[in-house]
């Protein structure tokens, strides 16, 4: 696989000409990881990957040792643990692979290179930078201000893909909810005609 999906996500978020495409897609290698394989686990530092195709998920454990589903990265985003990525230390999140997923991965050094190095490819990576903090903000707002309905909507209409491939019990935990309660909000949905 060549790395035009990496270079036409790159174009469609900040055009820039084929040379520098070019240039930023050689400081990235092609992944691929099988259903299950992590991409991260805690204790480990993260890399940087888009991710062309699959889904994966982040997830921590609580103080009782649950896992609890944190974020779901569908295709065409970027996917690392951003304080880790940045700081340098140890993730305390995982990020796992839900389907077969094939991506293109680049290292901090390798990405510094091209921050320092490329004005065109500092700016992509200060809009993804604020494109995650935004869904990151949102997400915790959500969990605050909106319904478990109001959240499982949400999910529901930019993320129908999670609920094709992740188990219930990983959306019950990113919604917040019990098992119990994502049943029921799920009959409530169907009765309704919108699932």
């Amino acid at each position: 696989m060549d790395k035009i999906p990496l270079t036409n996500f790159i174009r469609s978020h900040f055009p820039a000409p084929t040379t520098v495409l070019e240039t930023i897609a050689a400081q990235f290698e092609e992944r691929h990881f099988a259903k299950g394989e992590f991409f991260l686990k805690e204790g480990k530092t993260s890399e940087y990957l888009f991710l062309a195709d699959g889904l994966m998920r982040a997830f921590a454990h609580d103080t009782n040792g649950n896992e609890v589903t944190t974020y779901f990265y569908p295709k065409n985003r970027v996917v690392f643990e951003a304080a880790s990525f940045f700081m340098r230390t140890v993730s305390a999140e995982n990020i796992q692979a839900l389907t077969d997923c094939t991506g293109y991965s680049a290292d901090f050094d390798r990405l510094n290179k091209l921050f320092h190095g490329l004005p065109e490819f500092r700016e992509f990576g200060r809009l993804m930078l604020v494109k995650e903090f935004v869904a990151y903000k949102q997400r915790t707002l959500a969990m605050i201000n909106k319904t478990a309905e109001e959240r499982y909507s949400e999910l529901l209409e930019t993320h129908k893909e999670v609920f094709q491939f992740a188990p219930l019990k990983q959306i019950a935990s990113y919604l917040g909810v019990t098992d119990t309660s994502l049943s029921r909000i799920r009959r409530e949905f169907a009765k309704k005609g919108q699932l």
